[in-house]
């Protein structure tokens, strides 16, 4: 996608916590489930970070959008967040934690499969003995559609349309995509690119930093993974 530019800005923070995908109270219980103290890559603006620390878990961030962690200092209890600005796949925070976690498909931001063990190697950094590092992804479909390149329609209404709009590259696995807003107001653009990888692979990554697969759900109630599963969450733990 020529001239896109991967920082989430001013305009994406101010906006992003506007259409919330409705699990986040399930997302903190099952984290909440692991311990008093967490890490979470790509903290952005506090989604799930905020609520789970008012469940009682301390939790720190790592952030490479300072516009993203400016809009969680807005929120109540979001100055008290240590938040680490860098990549996550290679930032630290000098602790370790039971619990690391990454999700809402985030990890696809990384866009080299180096880029993404790297970002493995680092979650086993940050862990105790006995943490666990937590991703949470969706599994892609796209290698199957025709020619590698779709649009789907996301809204038709009376004032406005919004489409999907996909290409994507079995090659380097990066989808390219931009959802497209049409209306009387005018046209936005909103471009993300995403490198896509299926659970598989994230095991081998896992392997390479040390680390291996506890268990992998569905969803975040403990859904049984299967061949209708359209995410999985993966808990990985330190290999013996």
């Amino acid at each position: 996608m020529k001239g896109f530019n991967p920082s989430f800005g001013p305009e994406t923070a101010r906006n992003y916590d506007n259409s919330p995908r409705g699990d986040e109270a399930e997302t903190v219980r099952f984290l909440a489930g692991f311990g008093g103290r967490a890490l979470e890559f790509a903290i952005g603006t506090g989604r799930i970070a905020l609520p789970l620390r008012e469940s009682g878990v301390e939790v720190d961030g790592v952030e490479l959008s300072p516009d993203m962690v400016a809009r969680m200092r807005e929120k109540p209890g979001g100055e008290a967040v240590e938040v680490v600005l860098g990549d996550m796949s290679t930032a630290g925070t000098g602790r370790t934690y039971p619990l690391v976690y990454l999700v809402f498909n985030t990890i696809t931001n990384l866009l080299t499969q180096d880029d993404q063990v790297r970002c493995f190697e680092n979650a086993e950094r940050h862990l105790t003995p006995d943490g666990v590092f937590v991703v949470e992804c969706g599994l892609p479909g796209w290698a199957a559609r025709d020619r590698h390149q779709f649009v789907d329609v996301e809204a038709v209404e009376v004032d406005h349309v919004r489409l999907d709009v996909n290409r994507y590259d079995p090659v380097t696995q990066v989808l390219d995509e931009n959802h497209v807003h049409i209306g009387v107001d005018g046209i936005r653009f909103g471009p993300i690119r995403q490198r896509l990888t299926y659970p598989g692979e994230f095991d081998l990554m896992a392997r390479i930093a040390g680390l291996r697969l506890r268990d992998r759900w569905g969803g975040w109630n403990g859904e049984p993974f299967t061949a209708d599963s359209t995410r999985h969450v993966s808990v990985y733990e330190r290999a013996a």
